[in-house]
């Protein structure tokens, strides 16, 4: 059997798409002479399969999705078809309570809202692909809303950990005392990683206890620092940032070894390393201690609005997570605790 290669963007025999495709001058597409139609599908094929190959061949020459994805969304597309069957439809006559009805069942558990949602994508997808190939003339995902995933919890650490954490760091050393007072400024206030890595000295009120932090879009907050963190930031101020910057002029609160501004990727580091030696091995990051103190304040019975302002959170919704992530760790202490749970 005779096989040439032809250096082309579109299979050969495709006549409805022809989209240019920077780089497919490089591809060469093995035909026999046998079946130089790309398209030409085994007899056994229903119409339905030859439907959902020519639409994943689409998706190829428009966006060139990764051969996975494309086998995800023939994935899909098939499961939808097979369901199709006992319902006496097919692909091209589903109707729109049909989809509806496909959806119902795929939120049934133990199926994921998130696996649902990414079905009725890819049928979306695929029923716009045809609609606009004028063979059909009726959308039947149309107003179909899609299924709500929900927001991840934050990871959050607990009052034991963050202790654990305060006390790992060498306080013998500059770098120790600075790191010891970074977390603990972190956790008394509960700032993003990059207001913490970015004040200066003429941030810090030692005397009325607040930090001004000048946070995302420029929006500045005053946010009061607990006596304990003050405890520490005046201990660093006297003994470890003047040993760090030696002779060197600097604003910068939290100085690197070499004087500089420390990086958000370096505290990170210097926050696992702490992490480590105190034995907590959950995946640790700054914003984690963030989640801590936001959460830890709600369980102690502050107000929501209180912490949406310490945490510079312009919308109240965005700040309402932590009140899930309080619940949740409650729900878990009963459970574990309470004699009849």
């Amino acid at each position: 059997m005779a096989a040439f290669f032809v250096p082309v963007c579109v299979p050969v025999g495709l006549v409805a798409l022809s989209l240019p495709c920077e780089g497919c001058r490089q591809r060469l597409i093995t035909f026999t002479a046998v079946a130089p139609n790309h398209y030409t599908q085994p007899m056994s094929m229903t119409t339905d399969e030859q439907r959902i190959d020519k639409y994943i061949d689409a998706l190829w020459l428009e966006k060139g999705l990764s051969d996975n994805t494309r086998e995800s969304y023939r994935r899909d597309l098939l499961a939808f078809s097979h369901w199709l069957v006992p319902q006496g439809s097919t692909l091209m006559s589903a109707s729109n309570a049909l989809v509806r009805d496909y959806i119902a069942y795929r939120l049934s558990p133990p199926r994921s809202a998130r696996s649902a949602a990414r079905s009725l994508s890819c049928l979306r997808g695929f029923y716009l692909y045809w609609l606009r190939e004028k063979q059909i003339s009726v959308n039947p995902t149309a107003n179909i809303p899609s299924p709500k995933l929900g927001q991840p919890l934050p990871m959050s650490l607990s009052e034991a950990e963050v202790d654990k954490l305060l006390l790992a760091p060498d306080l013998e050393t500059s770098i120790g005392l600075r790191d010891k007072t970074m977390i603990e400024l972190l956790y008394a206030t509960g700032l993003r990683v990059s207001e913490l890595v970015a004040l200066t000295v003429s941030q810090v009120n030692l005397r009325q206890g607040v930090v001004r932090v000048i946070g995302k879009g420029t929006k500045e907050r005053l946010v009061p620092v607990g006596e304990e963190a003050l405890d520490w930031l005046g201990r660093y101020l006297h003994h470890a940032r003047p040993e760090l910057l030696g002779m060197k002029a600097s604003e910068v609160l939290f100085p690197s070894q070499r004087g500089r501004g420390m990086t958000r990727q370096t505290f990170w580091h210097r926050l696992k390393h702490w992490a480590s030696v105190a034995g907590i091995e959950e995946a640790l990051s700054p914003h984690t201690l963030r989640h801590a103190f936001a959460t830890h304040l709600l369980n102690h019975g502050a107000d929501l609005r209180v912490v949406q302002l310490l945490l510079g959170h312009s919308d109240l919704s965005t700040t309402q997570i932590y009140t899930h992530v309080a619940k949740a760790r409650m729900q878990e202490l009963h459970a574990k605790h309470h004699p009849r749970a």
